[in-house]
């Protein structure tokens, strides 16, 4: 039986089937998106053309095609094309299929391709069992993930498979696969006769956030509401009614989490808060954990706010204690307010890196020691040992200003923090020009 083959379902059970699965192409001219990796000429293509195709990672967010790219490698390849779902198979299951493919190499010299939907459910081990089968051919392995592979696939593995990145299809190419649907009578909806235009359509992409899957679900369900209706009209009201609201592609977990995690960081750092409330109310819809965003909102206000405007640090902290005390959706209110505060505040980062500086010496410098000075001497026998002898107390001298050194004799050289001329900091730049100005005033 044929894996992906529509033909694998008896046809009673046809109509039963889901949508999404009965529209998947058999063709790569059938395939709809991704034109930088299946288009004409690009490197997949051709190996898709040749029957050649190599050991592959198919990466990307649920219902951009992976699925679907398998499918139609299984109806072109001459191979043997077998399939596998990691959450279910175990390393019982690769060993039976690589004994397999051995055999058929050995008798019929056919090649096997093994696809693995889910891969990054894999663990270590039975990653491992793949590897050497992989390395010397016995297989042709093409992994499926919604998971970064740089992350969740060993790299010994990683490093014998070519890595293929599918985007979120955009509105049109949506509308296509909707349109493909809707006309055609034996796998799709085409024998119901819907009325429609673009609109309707229009607004399935906009609610299924480029994923193929989620489109012709939403397609499907507002057709069930239409049987043994005349006329038979797709609209938009019956679209919002069936998608209730736009679904939000976010796994806490996964590396589309990091990605909006990383926009909200960078959005605030770039002085948009247009932007950064946006990725906000992304994770907040997603149910991300307040206290998360919470962290990554002061370590953003301390980072690359800093000194240029110390109150943004004093707004985070309390909005960080305000969304653990009221909890949401309340919490939502102080988050946006820092988070708008942040993000149209002057921005210094010059505390961030001179502390990454100073550490970076410490780890790998010698030092020296403390300057004998500067050392405690508030303990019995520290006057005989020298210490603290020779200290200069700043407040005794107009501006707190004295001359005295204060680094290592090792690091006399250095200057870690270095005062941006923005906001507040410039106001520490000045009075720091006049210490290093008038360090001679009192010796």
């Amino acid at each position: 039986m044929d894996l992906f083959s529509n033909n694998a379902y008896p046809e009673s059970n046809q109509r039963e089937t889901p949508l999404a699965v009965r529209m998947r192409p058999e063709k790569i001219t059938q395939f709809i998106g991704q034109e930088k990796i299946v288009g004409a000429g690009t490197f997949l293509r051709q190996m898709m053309d040749t029957d050649n195709i190599p050991s592959i990672i198919l990466f990307g967010p649920p219902g951009t095609g992976k699925t679907t790219l398998a499918n139609v490698i299984a109806h072109t390849t001459g191979a043997y094309f077998e399939q596998l779902n990691a959450v279910s198979a175990g390393i019982a299951d690769i060993r039976k299929v690589v004994e397999a493919s051995k055999g058929r190499l050995l008798t019929r010299h056919q090649r096997t391709i093994l696809f693995i939907d889910e891969i990054h459910r894999f663990n270590k081990a039975q990653q491992d069992a793949l590897l050497p089968h992989v390395e010397n051919g016995t297989v042709i392995l093409i992994g499926a993930t919604t998971e970064n592979p740089y992350f969740e696939v060993n790299s010994p593995l990683l490093s014998r498979m070519r890595v293929v990145e599918l985007k979120p299809l955009c509105q049109e190419e949506i509308v296509k696969i909707l349109e493909a649907a809707l006309t055609d009578a034996v796998r799709g909806l085409g024998d119901m006769q819907l009325e429609y235009d673009k609109e309707p359509l229009e607004l399935i992409a906009e609610v299924s956030g480029g994923d193929a899957r989620i489109a012709l679900t939403v397609l499907e369900q507002a057709a069930q509401m239409l049987k043994n209706v005349s006329p038979a009209l797709l609209t938009k009201d019956m679209i919002r009614l069936v998608a209730a609201e736009k679904i939000q592609v976010y796994d806490r977990r996964g590396d589309n989490h990091y990605d909006v995690v990383s926009a909200f960081i960078k959005s605030m750092r770039g002085s948009d808060p247009d932007a950064a409330l946006h990725y906000l109310a992304r994770m907040l819809e997603a149910g991300e954990d307040i206290k998360f965003i919470a962290r990554r909102v002061v370590i953003c206000a301390a980072e690359d706010v800093g000194n240029a405007d110390p109150q943004a640090l004093v707004l985070a902290m309390a909005a960080a204690q305000a969304v653990q005390f009221i909890g949401m959706p309340e919490a939502r209110i102080p988050l946006a307010q820092a988070v708008t505060y942040i993000a149209g505040a002057e921005k210094s980062n010059a505390a961030y890196l001179a502390i990454d500086q100073a550490m970076e010496d410490v780890r790998k410098r010698n030092c020296g020691p403390v300057p004998q000075h500067l050392r405690d001497r508030h303990y019995r026998g520290a006057e005989k040992l020298g210490r603290g002898q020779g200290y200069v107390y700043p407040h005794d001298y107009p501006d707190a200003i004295v001359k005295q050194q204060y680094l290592p004799d090792n690091l006399m050289d250095r200057t870690y923090y270095k005062p941006k001329l923005a906001g507040k900091e410039k106001e520490l730049y000045e009075r720091l020009q006049r210490v290093r100005k008038n360090e001679d005033k009192v010796e």
